[in-house]
């Protein structure tokens, strides 16, 4: 709770009313930008963690000799670890703490980080990757609970949108940094120095975020949990949203795990580094994302969706060209329109969610990154069985439902308002 004082009494004056004053952290005050680098950093670890092979499959493949759909585990693995986990951390971070929490974390997934460019085989990888990834669930499970109980409510959407900012760096500088190293020293040395950038920021992560002062610490009781999860599930909107999320992840995870096999073989035959700077094509994102807000106030929730998955199934459409320009101009409409529609169904989801909002969140984020494994396997699977075009008619599988989805709740809304002036 916050701390009080009082202020000085005058003789004879009446007795003062006590003010309360509010200890969070804020904008300019001690400790917040300790705080904001320290989880800027450890975004920064997760997600050049998470995707450190995405970019490099093309290479896996080649070293271990197996076709896309069987390297793209490496990614599926580790995105289906966390996507597992994130909801059995959020409980954990109740009871042991959030900074805690995320400094475990950090630690296994760092340590694996290094074990990973030793793997001697393909198998041995993959479960290296899913371990990895079922460690890093401890950080989008955290890291939001932590700022919400130690950032004064005025600063806290730009504490997240650091927090988001370090996600965002670190998904794009590590697929990045990966490519052109792998293109001279091979993939392990390629994921090794990605390994050794997030035991760097790990360390400062955890020398750098002040103890937390204002946790309650709960008790892992799985009758509540449960009940809360059943409670949310329950709701048709959260459902919409939830498959929203992970659809729309679908359509990004199949797309950006085959691209590499896409571009370096003919017509276009790009080296390893040129591909691994495709993924600046993020910065897109997160122009996209920041500006999806003023979307939904123009063309409300439902109207900003539709106008998203258009904008990717148009990219999806122009990706098929065998123009190089036009191919990047579609990953262009893919990324702009995967973050914009990301962006509105994780907001809309913490806005319906009336109690248990961390539960409700780490249910999101269960079923966005369950549509990343599923769209790293699949993609990659439709990439072998049709090429690029198998890839691209799941995307368009995916956007439909996206669309058919946001119809349903359009037409329930309708009802409700019919009802309502009934």
């Amino acid at each position: 709770m916050p701390a009080s004082t009082e202020a000085p009494t005058r003789v004879g004056a009446a007795s003062p009313v006590p003010v309360a004053v509010d200890s969070r952290l804020s904008p300019g005050g001690p400790g917040y930008r300790r705080m904001s680098f320290a989880l800027f950093l450890a975004g920064v670890a997760t997600f050049a963690l998470l995707y450190s092979t995405q970019a490099l499959l093309p290479l896996i493949s080649g070293e271990f000799g197996v076709a896309a759909s069987e390297a793209s585990w490496t990614v599926a693995a580790a995105t289906g670890g966390l996507a597992l986990f994130v909801l059995p951390m959020s409980a954990l971070s109740e009871r042991f703490g959030r900074r805690t929490v995320m400094t475990a974390s950090l630690a296994v997934a760092v340590t694996v980080g290094i074990l990973v460019p030793f793997a001697p085989s393909l198998t041995t990888l993959v479960v290296l990757r899913a371990v990895q990834g079922a460690a890093l669930a401890g950080l989008p499970a955290s890291a939001t609970a932590y700022l919400a109980e130690e950032v004064r409510p005025k600063a806290l959407v730009t504490a997240i949108g650091l927090f988001v900012a370090g996600n965002s760096v670190g998904g794009m500088s590590g697929r990045v940094i990966t490519g052109w190293v792998a293109q001279e020293w091979g993939w392990r040395v390629a994921v090794g120095v990605i390994g050794a950038i997030a035991v760097a920021c790990a360390v400062a992560f955890r020398l750098l975020l002040p103890a937390p002062q204002h946790f309650v610490a709960g008790s892992l009781r799985p009758r509540v949990l449960l009940g809360t999860v059943r409670t949310h599930l329950s709701d048709p909107l959260l459902r919409r949203l939830y498959a929203i999320g992970a659809l729309f992840m679908t359509v990004f995870g199949g797309v950006y795990t085959v691209i590499g096999y896409r571009l370096t073989e003919a017509p276009f035959g790009l080296p390893q580094g040129i591909v691994g700077s495709i993924f600046l094509v993020y910065l897109v994102g997160t122009v996209s994302a920041s500006t999806a807000g003023r979307l939904v106030g123009r063309l409300g929730r439902r109207g900003a969706l539709y106008a998203a998955g258009g904008t990717t199934a148009t990219g999806l459409l122009l990706s098929l060209s065998g123009s190089l320009w036009l191919v990047l101009l579609g990953l262009v409409l893919i990324t702009g329109g995967f973050f914009a529609g990301h962006a509105v169904a994780s907001s809309a989801v913490s806005k319906t969610a009336t109690h248990g909002r961390a539960q409700a969140s780490a249910l999101y984020q269960s079923a966005y990154y369950i549509g990343s494994s599923a769209g790293s396997t699949v993609g990659a699977l439709a990439f072998h069985a049709g090429g690029w075009a198998g890839t691209v008619g799941v995307g368009l599988l995916a956007v439909l439902g996206v669309v058919s989805i946001t119809v349903l709740g359009t037409r329930a809304a309708r009802a409700q308002q019919r009802l309502a002036t009934a």
